[in-house]
């Protein structure tokens, strides 16, 4: 048993957060009291720090920037393994279990999860089955699949581009030039807020507009202003 908790507890949970009050308390549920958690706040105006700290997490507050919140985060962790987690996404039970043991398989660089949406409508269905075939056939996870890896190959990476947006793909594309990515069986679960405020066809054109003006160098400011909006 004691074995067993000094394993998974090899992990940092890196968390970065703008006001994030109503996710705090089931992401504290969901993650446990095993690992060390690391919420890196970006100017929140609402209860998050506050709940954070009731909560046990480390707090760090932080420039906004998902970015700069993440590498802030991943230079203050005291584990070998980062694991990225976005606030309004879920783990999966045993979660510490399944990262050790694709840490060890052969030219592993990092990892992700298969991505389930909250209360899934058919259309949300077909999203995630396109996610986790991109993910898994062109090892691309993005960050809402908790990205997990080492910290020294983070650091080696030279970690997340500090830019307004795309920083998750910038750095995979980057990674899995040295090693493979994996993609586990098991499934976080995020929320479906931003499908649900937007609507699916409208939220699946704002991204794959974001992606191909990604491609064609338009300005990334301007690129992170037509995702918020």
């Amino acid at each position: 048993m004691t074995s067993t908790l000094l394993r998974t507890s090899n992990i940092s949970i890196i968390i970065p957060a703008l006001n994030e009050e109503d996710n705090i308390p089931s992401l504290a549920e969901n993650l446990g009291s095993n690992h060390e958690i690391i919420l890196v706040d970006g100017g929140s105006d609402d209860r998050t720090i506050e709940l954070a700290y009731r909560y046990g997490f480390k707090v760090i507050e932080s420039t906004r920037g998902r970015g700069y919140q993440q590498n802030r985060g991943a230079l203050e962790a005291q584990r070998e393994i980062l694991l990225f987690l976005h606030a309004d996404t879920r783990l999966p039970e045993n979660f510490a279990t399944a990262v050790h043991q694709t840490m060890e398989k052969p030219r592993c660089i990092a990892g992700a999860f298969k991505l389930a949406i909250a209360n899934p409508t058919l259309g949300m269905r077909f999203v995630s089955a396109c996610t986790n075939l991109r993910s898994r056939y062109l090892q691309l996870p993005y960050g809402d699949q908790a990205i997990f890896l080492k910290k020294k190959k983070f650091v080696e990476l030279e970690m997340f581009p500090e830019i307004p947006i795309m920083e998750d793909y910038v750095f995979v594309r980057r990674a899995k030039k040295y090693g493979r990515i994996y993609t586990l069986e098991e499934k976080v679960v995020t929320s479906a807020r931003r499908w649900q405020k937007l609507g699916i066809i409208r939220t699946t054109v704002i991204n794959q507009l974001v992606l191909l003006g990604f491609f064609c160098k338009v300005p990334l400011r301007w690129l992170a202003s037509l995702y918020r909006r």
